[in-house]
């Protein structure tokens, strides 16, 4: 998991970091169903300030939790759990 940084967090780092904010625990089981989702769609499920999505996304795609599928697209981005996202999501509140 996200071994490929040279400054990783081990398995249980990313736990805490992710069970440390509402915000990035409510995206991963928005997403855990397998759908592929537009930001704003993940913002109104979960409950999170649109201007605030952005950064929660930002956020776990850097732990390589989440993807986009289409990142060429400025408007209308999707995203889904990466095999990382996945498994963790057992291990969050």
């Amino acid at each position: 998991m996200a071994d490929k940084k040279e400054d990783a967090m081990e398995y249980d780092d990313i736990v805490r970091y992710v069970n440390n904010s509402s915000y990035r625990v409510n995206v991963l089981k928005d997403l855990s169903d397998g759908d592929v989702k537009m930001p704003r769609d993940i913002a109104s499920d979960c409950n999170i300030l649109p201007n605030h999505i952005s950064n929660v996304l930002t956020q776990l795609r850097k732990l390589d939790l989440l993807e986009c599928v289409n990142p060429e697209y400025k408007k209308g981005r999707l995203y889904r759990l990466t095999d990382d996202g996945k498994k963790i999501i057992k291990d969050i509140k």
